[in-house]
């Protein structure tokens, strides 16, 4: 049973509401339409799943589990290198500029919420390149979740920007969009189970390799027509 508070703030932090402009990047799933790769619901599934599985969470999610834990042990160079480890990880302009302008200005709505404790929210806003897990862990971090519970609220917020994303380009119907969402989310349990798994049992679990996906990512930086930031 989830307490009030940390359910409140895990549906504040994952609702689309949330002023830190996810709905603006497609994640490369624009490019992917645009050669395309996904062209109908199933195919739209199926992309995002595997996006979900073998790139985010091999190392996006494993980064801010490292960075959720720097904060809770207030280990700044932790912090610090973690987030600049993840910022170098970005293979595109594209998806660095994404995650410093959704990193920023989550750490601006922190501030304006006085989210947290004041140190902590004063060394949130002095990193240079802040990239969005490092914002979100602190988020999730002073709001009293656990490891599971922000990993959770981090994927769900993810995952549903991708749907809406989905939605928009491909394009599809929004009864589509639910079903993508129900499916992807189906596969959340065992997905963090297994990301636990590799932190605990593995020497190295980190693993950036998505050489489709970059590619499409730098093409989308050119693209004729787009719908969604760059």
């Amino acid at each position: 049973m989830f307490k009030p508070n940390i359910l409140n703030a895990m549906l504040q932090l994952a609702s689309p509401a949330l002023p830190i402009g996810g709905f603006s990047y497609s994640q490369g799933l624009e490019a992917v339409v645009n050669v395309g790769i996904v062209h109908d619901q199933a195919s739209a599934r199926d992309w995002i799943q595997a996006h979900l599985h073998a790139v985010v969470a091999n190392a996006e999610v494993i980064i801010w589990v490292y960075l959720y834990r720097a904060w809770l042990a207030s280990d700044v160079e932790k912090i610090f290198y973690w987030n600049q480890w993840f910022w170098a990880s970005r293979e595109t302009s594209e998806f660095r500029a994404e995650t410093i302008q959704m990193g920023w200005s989550l750490a601006k709505l922190m501030e304006d919420l006085e989210w947290g404790a004041a140190d902590q929210r004063s060394l949130l806003k002095g990193i240079k390149k802040l990239t969005l897990p490092c914002a979100h862990s602190y988020a999730c971090s002073s709001a009293g979740m656990s490891e599971q519970e922000g990993v959770h609220t981090y994927l769900y917020s993810w995952l549903e920007n991708q749907v809406m994303a989905a939605i928009k380009s491909v394009p599809l119907g929004q009864v589509a969009g639910q079903k993508i969402l129900m499916a992807v989310l189906e596969t959340l349990p065992n997905l963090i189970e297994d990301v636990f798994n590799k932190i605990e049992h593995q020497v190295n679990p980190i693993n950036t390799f998505s050489m489709q996906l970059s590619i499409l990512s730098a093409r989308h930086e050119s693209q004729y027509s787009r719908l969604f930031r760059s």
